[in-house]
C-alpha cells in the first residue's frame, strides 16, 4: 500500500467511524464503543506508518482536481512533510486516549453515542487540516472543527452555562473566520492557486503583491481558532463541556490548528515585517495576560484553559521570530502534557461526582483518593513549568533560544523588535506559569476545602490513559530536540546556556515564592474552620482570618468565585486579583463595545419593521379592503334589486347619450 493511500485512510477512518456511530447509536448501542475507539486507534497506527515512511525527508505530494472552477482550481491535495507527519501522530494519539478515556468517564451518559461520533468527526477534521495540501480543503476541516466544538462544548445542554459557552465558542471563532476566508482568497488570487506548494513558490519568487494585508487577515482567523488575544475569550468558557472534550480541543485539535497553519505558511508571514511584529505583540500579550488570569482562577479547568492560551502564545511567539521548528516542537510537547493535565483533572472531577467543574478551594484529601491522578498530574505540571528534564523544559527553551538568536543578530528571519518582545514576555510568563502550576498542585492535593463524598475508584480505562500520556510528558523532550531537526528545517533545537539558566531560574523562583506564600497564608488561617472562605477581595493575609465566613461566595465579574483562605494567588496578585479572576473584564468590554450596540441596532430595526414597514403594508391593503367591503354590501342576492339597478343604470346611460347627442 502506497504512502498516499495510507495518508488518505488516516482522516477517512475516523470519519467513517463517526457516520457508523451515528447510524447505529440507537439501533445497536453495543457497537458504539468499538466504533469510537477502533477507527481512531487504526488511524493512529496508519499515521505512525506514514511518519515512518516520510522519515523527515522529501514531502509527499499528491493531488487531483475536484471540479473545474474556470479560474483558480480547487484540488484534493496532500502535502505531508515532517511537520505534518508528526502532528498527525500527536492528533491520533490524543484522540485515541480521549476516546478510550471517555468510555469510562461517560459510561452512564445517555448521549454518549452522539458524543463519540462527534469526537471522531472532530479528529477526522483536524487530520484533514494537517495533511491537506490545498487551502480550500483545509478550510473544510477548519470549519468542521468549529461546528463540532459547538456541539461538544454544549454537550450538557441542560445547563445555561454549556449553552452559552457553545454559542460563544462558535460566534467568536466565526468572527475571526470571516477575515480569514477573505485572506485565503486574496492569497490564492496573488498566487494563482490554492495549492500550498505553489503559494510558497510564489512567495519565494517575491511575486506576492499584498503580503501585509494577507498576513493580517489570516492572523484574525488564527487568533480566533487558537484563542489568541483578543479573540481568546471563548476558550475558558468552553470548559463547560465534558473534560475529555477539553483535552481534545486544547491538546491536539482546534487550538493547535491555527499555530499549525502559520507554521505551514510561515514564509507568507515572513514576507511582511509588520505582520511579524504584530504576531509578536499578540503572542506577548496573550502569554502574560493569560498567565496572570490563570493565577487567579478557582476552577481547575479554567486554570488549565488559561494555561493553554499562554502556551499557545509561546508557539506563536516562536513563529513571530521565524522558527516554525521550535513552535511545532512546543506544540508536540504541550499536546502530551496538556492532554494529561485535563484528563487527570477529569479523574478529580469524576471523584468529586460532578459533571464538568471542580473548584480547587473545595478540594481536600485528593492525594490519597486519586493517587494515579496525583502522580501523573505532578509530572505534567513539572513539564508545564518547564523544569528539567521534563518535556516542557526542552520545548519552551527552544522558543526562548530562537528569540535570543534574533536579539543577538544570529538570524535575520525576523525583526529584532519581535525577538525582544518574545524573549521578555516569555521569561515573565515562565515565572507566572511556574507560580500557577505550583498553586494548582497545592490547592488540589494539599488544600483545606470541604471533602467531597467518595465515589469509589475510577474506571481502569481512565487511569491507564494517564500513565500512557505521562511517558511523553516526562521523556519526549530529552530525545526530541536531537531528532526533530531532521524532521523540520534542520535548525538546531538544543538548549542554550543563557536562556536555559534564565528560564529555569525564573521558573524555580515562581514556584518557590508561590509555595512560600501558601505556607504564609496557611499559617495565618490555621484557625479558620475547614471549608470557610474569605470575603476580602484584596487578599490581605492579615484580614483573611478575621473576615473568613463560612459558605460565602463573592462574585467577581461573571464568575462565581469561592476563594480558599490559604490561596497564594490572592496574596501574590493583591489588588490585581479580582480583575485577573474576571479575565481583565475583556468580556465586559466586548459587551459594551460590540454586543450592546448590535442589540440596540437590532431593536431599532425591529421597531422600524413593526411600526413603519408594517404600517405601510397595512395601509396599502386598507383601501382595497374598504372597496371590497362596499362592493360586498351591494351583493344582496335579491333579483329585484339587481333588475332595478340594471334599469336605473340603463336610464342613466340613455339620458347621458341623449345629452351628448344634443350637445353635438
Amino acid at each position: 500500500m502506497t504512502t498516499t493511500t495510507l495518508a488518505v485512510l488516516v482522516p477517512l477512518l475516523p470519519f467513517l467511524g463517526s457516520v457508523a456511530g451515528l447510524l447505529l447509536g440507537r439501533t445497536a448501542p453495543g457497537f458504539v464503543r468499538p466504533l469510537a475507539v477502533l477507527p481512531t486507534l487504526t488511524s493512529l497506527v496508519l499515521a505512525a506508518l506514514v511518519a515512518m515512511r516520510q522519515g523527515g525527508g522529501a514531502a509527499v505530494d499528491s493531488a487531483t482536481e475536484l471540479t473545474p472552477t474556470g479560474s483558480v482550481p480547487i484540488e484534493l491535495a496532500l502535502h505531508i512533510d515532517g511537520f505534518a507527519a508528526l502532528v498527525a501522530v500527536l492528533v491520533g494519539l490524543v484522540a485515541s486516549c480521549v476516546q478510550i478515556y471517555s468510555t469510562g468517564y461517560l459510561r452512564d451518559d445517555p448521549r454518549y453515542p452522539s458524543y463519540a461520533a462527534l469526537v471522531s468527526l472532530f479528529t477526522s477534521a483536524m487530520l484533514l487540516v494537517v495533511y491537506s495540501g490545498d487551502l480550500i480543503v483545509l478550510l473544510v476541516g477548519w470549519e468542521v472543527m468549529g461546528i463540532c466544538s459547538y456541539f461538544l462544548v454544549g454537550h450538557y445542554w441542560e445547563t445555561s452555562e454549556a449553552r452559552a459557552a457553545s454559542l460563544k465558542a462558535f460566534l467568536v471563532t466565526k468572527l475571526g473566520d470571516v477575515p480569514f476566508l477573505i485572506g485565503l482568497f486574496a492569497l490564492a488570487t496573488d498566487a494563482g492557486s490554492f495549492r500550498i506548494t505553489r503559494i510558497l513558490g510564489t512567495v519565494a519568487s517575491g511575486s506576492l503583491d499584498h503580503p501585509t494585508l494577507i498576513a493580517l487577515l489570516l492572523l484574525a482567523g488564527v487568533a480566533g481558532k487558537s484563542a489568541q488575544f483578543p479573540l481568546h475569550t471563548w476558550l475558558p468558557d468552553a470548559m463547560a463541556g465534558p473534560t475529555p472534550v477539553s483535552a481534545l480541543i486544547h491538546a491536539a485539535t482546534m487550538v493547535a490548528a491555527g499555530v499549525y497553519f502559520i507554521a505551514r505558511l510561515l514564509p507568507v508571514f515572513e514576507a511582511s515585517q509588520a505582520a511579524m511584529v504584530v504576531l509578536a505583540v499578540m503572542a506577548a500579550v496573550t502569554m502574560a495576560g493569560s498567565a496572570l488570569a490563570a493565577l487567579a482562577q478557582d476552577d481547575i479547568k479554567r486554570v488549565l484553559a488559561y494555561s493553554t492560551i499562554g502556551q499557545l502564545g509561546y508557539m506563536t511567539g516562536a513563529l513571530a521570530v521565524g522558527d516554525r521548528g521550535a513552535a511545532v516542537f512546543h506544540l508536540l510537547s504541550h499536546g502530551a502534557f496538556k492532554a494529561l493535565l485535563f484528563l487527570a483533572a477529569g479523574v478529580i472531577i469524576h471523584a468529586a461526582g460532578t459533571n464538568s467543574l471542580a473548584a480547587m478551594s473545595r478540594m481536600r484529601n485528593l492525594r490519597d483518593r486519586v493517587p494515579d491522578a496525583y502522580w501523573t498530574m505532578t509530572v505534567a505540571l513539572l513539564a508545564l513549568a518547564a523544569i528539567p528534564p521534563f518535556s516542557g523544559f526542552f520545548s519552551k527553551e527552544a522558543v526562548l533560544g530562537v528569540a535570543e538568536h534574533v536579539v543577538t543578530g544570529h538570524t535575520e528571519h525576523a525583526p529584532a523588535a519581535a525577538g525582544w518582545i518574545v524573549l521578555v514576555a516569555g521569561l515573565v510568563t515562565a515565572v507566572l506559569t511556574a507560580a500557577y502550576a505550583t498553586r494548582l498542585w497545592l490547592l488540589a492535593f494539599r488544600g483545606r476545602g470541604t471533602e467531597a463524598p467518595d465515589h469509589g475508584r475510577q474506571p481502569l480505562t481512565m487511569t491507564v490513559v494517564l500513565w500512557v500520556l505521562a511517558a511523553p510528558s516526562l521523556a519526549f523532550g530529552a530525545f526530541a530536540f536531537r531528532l526533530l531537526p531532521d524532521w523540520f528545517d534542520g535548525r538546531d533545537l538544543s538548549p542554550t546556556l543563557t536562556t536555559s539558566v534564565l528560564g529555569t531560574g525564573v521558573a524555580l523562583v515562581g514556584g518557590i515564592v508561590t509555595y512560600a506564600a501558601w505556607r504564609h497564608t496557611t499559617a495565618l488561617t490555621a484557625r479558620v474552620p475547614l471549608g470557610a472562605v474569605a470575603a476580602h477581595p484584596e487578599g490581605d493575609a492579615a484580614q483573611v482570618e478575621a473576615e473568613a465566613i463560612a459558605s460565602h461566595e463573592p462574585a467577581y465579574g461573571d464568575i462565581a468565585y469561592a476563594p480558599d483562605p490559604a490561596d497564594p494567588g490572592r496574596l501574590l496578585l493583591g489588588p490585581l486579583h479580582r480583575h485577573a479572576a474576571a479575565g481583565f473584564h475583556l468580556d465586559a468590554v466586548y459587551t459594551t463595545v460590540f454586543v450592546r450596540p448590535v442589540r440596540a441596532g437590532a431593536s431599532l430595526v425591529r421597531f422600524l419593521d413593526r411600526e413603519v414597514v408594517e404600517t405601510y403594508v397595512r395601509g396599502a391593503g386598507a383601501l382595497p379592503r374598504w372597496l371590497g367591503t362596499a362592493v360586498r354590501r351591494a351583493q344582496t342576492g335579491n333579483v329585484q334589486t339587481y333588475v332595478s339597478a340594471l334599469l336605473a343604470g340603463t336610464v342613466v346611460l340613455a339620458v347621458a347619450v341623449v345629452l351628448v347627442a344634443t350637445g353635438a
